[in-house]
């Protein structure tokens, strides 16, 4: 699997403990806090909020965002570089974002999200509350991920995408048994994944394709289709779930 598993607190280098006084740079406000915040003017920080000191330069944050106040952006190993955020962001308290993060405008978390390195994500994404994205992922915009959803690295999903409360997404076909390339599934644009489904590796959903609740998804699933069950059978979909998610 990719990385330290998401109960670990993940590194700690670069993080200062000593509070700033007045301005920091020209342009940034000022911190109240245990760190100094380089950022933009409408960049607004909450007390305590970790971020690494002299790394975030103003053009990779963006601004109107709002940081609950132990929000953390590591910035990684060395080699990394740290996150970029665009504008309108709202990252709620406990959540982290790892170096090597691009995302878009109009970002939006619940509570204790993680966010792992090498990670695109497009506009107007909501990640819900307990959502762990593992890194190595692609993600569209116009993107819903509920509560407690798992998305493993070597993920891809495109725009318009809704997945469902406590869907689980897989990477490893033979876990501990088989040395593998990890593959994770591939959703196409407008695709559903009910709430509590689950796909194996490697499996595509095609554009418009829906996934029923706690379906099991063992093999790729069509455009315009449901896949139910477990193991997940495909049906014609139904008038009601025809036309794409309105994201």
């Amino acid at each position: 699997m990719f990385g330290p598993s998401s109960s670990d607190s993940g590194p700690s280098t670069g993080r200062r403990t000593d509070a700033p006084t007045g301005r920091e740079t020209a342009g940034a406000v000022s911190g109240v806090g245990p760190v100094k915040a380089i950022h933009n003017k409408a960049f607004s920080v909450g007390n305590s909020c970790t971020v690494p000191p002299d790394s975030l330069p103003a053009e990779k944050l963006g601004q109107d965002c709002s940081l609950a106040p132990d929000v953390v952006l590591d910035p990684g190993d060395a080699e990394g570089s740290p996150p970029r955020i665009g504008d309108r962001a709202t990252i709620r308290s406990g959540s982290i974002v790892y170096g090597d993060v691009t995302i878009g405008d109009d970002f939006t978390t619940g509570h204790n999200v993680l966010v792992r390195e090498e990670t695109t994500i497009g506009d107007s994404v909501l990640v819900g509350t307990n959502t762990v994205i593992d890194g190595s992922t692609t993600i569209g915009s116009s993107v819903s991920l509920q509560t407690g959803v798992y998305v493993p690295p070597e993920t891809r999903i495109g725009d318009h995408v809704f997945v469902g409360p406590r869907a689980v997404l897989t990477n490893d076909p033979y876990p501990l048994r088989k040395e593998v390339e990890l593959n994770g599934p591939d959703l196409a644009e407008h695709v559903s994944i009910g709430a509590n489904a689950t796909l194996l590796p490697g499996v595509a959903v095609g554009r418009g394709a829906f996934v029923a609740a706690g379906a099991v998804v063992t093999a790729d699933v069509p455009a315009e289709t449901l896949a139910v069950g477990a193991p997940a059978r495909h049906r014609p979909l139904s008038r009601e779930l025809r036309g794409g998610n309105r994201l």
